[in-house]
């Protein structure tokens, strides 16, 4: 724990050397809090990803990229006279004591599952000390949208606004697709882009009644597809063949076989 402060000391010093005025590297001098928000978020899924593959030497790599884009982002709200890392360091920590006061306070031990209901009432209470009133206030535009759309409708749900149970949520999505087939034929873009948003964020809910992640879900149908499809290319490519010289019977077929292999 001892070298901990000189790490992060160096990361810092670095960090200013890359922005400073006249020594520091072009590129990195010209970036701001706008254009280096993408990388953040990049470099936050490459933790992810890190993470699924159990590669600890990779993990501890993408965890120093993401650490990285902290440092940069209160970098440039030092220059700007905002704030440094350190008042970012101390803002968590001060958060983190004052959501935990059965560990840092004299607060009664909880169970994990009152300690998820007493976050979220510490969280409503800085929701309103920002003057935040509606209970969909906090939750960052920035996310994924299913990620985002299945956060609104949990917040939703605290005041009694939500579907009973998911059979009700698959009912609306009956609805809701009947809604979107009315549509094709007109084939309106605005429409049946409107109409498609509607199916997709009642599919949020579905994943959320079920007590699944939709981002997650999604996640893992993406990496199955990839899977199969590999399968069916890889396959052809051993009969000298490529998707686009094959027929689509042809490769339903493929795409048996590797749900079959287990794919």
């Amino acid at each position: 724990m001892t070298e901990t402060p000189n790490a992060i000391n160096a990361l810092l010093d670095v960090m200013a050397a890359l922005r400073h005025p006249q020594t520091g590297c072009p590129w990195d001098r010209e970036q701001s809090f706008a254009t280096i928000a993408p990388y953040t978020i990049e470099e936050a899924y490459e933790v992810q990803s890190a993470i699924e593959t159990g590669d600890a030497a990779q993990l501890k790599d993408e965890l120093g990229d993401l650490l990285f884009q902290v440092v940069y982002h209160a970098r440039l709200a030092e220059e700007q006279g905002w704030f440094n890392f350190d008042d970012v360091a101390r803002s968590i920590t001060d958060k983190m004591i004052r959501r935990h006061p059965h560990v840092f306070g004299d607060a009664g031990t909880r169970t994990s599952t009152g300690q998820t209901a007493a976050w979220e009432t510490q969280k409503a209470a800085e929701r309103a000390a920002r003057n935040e009133t509606s209970i969909l206030d906090g939750i960052a535009k920035a996310l994924p949208a299913l990620a985002r759309a299945q956060k609104l409708t949990a917040r939703a749900s605290r005041v009694g606004f939500d579907w009973p149970n998911p059979d009700a949520v698959l009912d609306k999505l009956a609805e809701e697709t009947a809604e979107l087939r009315a549509e094709l034929e007109a084939a309106d873009a605005a429409r049946l882009e409107d109409e498609l948003g509607d199916m997709l964020f009642v599919l949020a809910n579905l994943a959320r009644k079920l007590h699944l992640n939709a981002e997650g879900a999604l996640a893992a149908a993406n990496a199955k597809f990839t899977r199969r499809f590999t399968y069916i290319e890889t396959t052809l490519a051993t009969q000298g063949k490529t998707p686009a010289e094959t027929t689509l019977d042809d490769m339903e077929t493929l795409w048996t076989q590797a749900k079959e292999t287990g794919l």
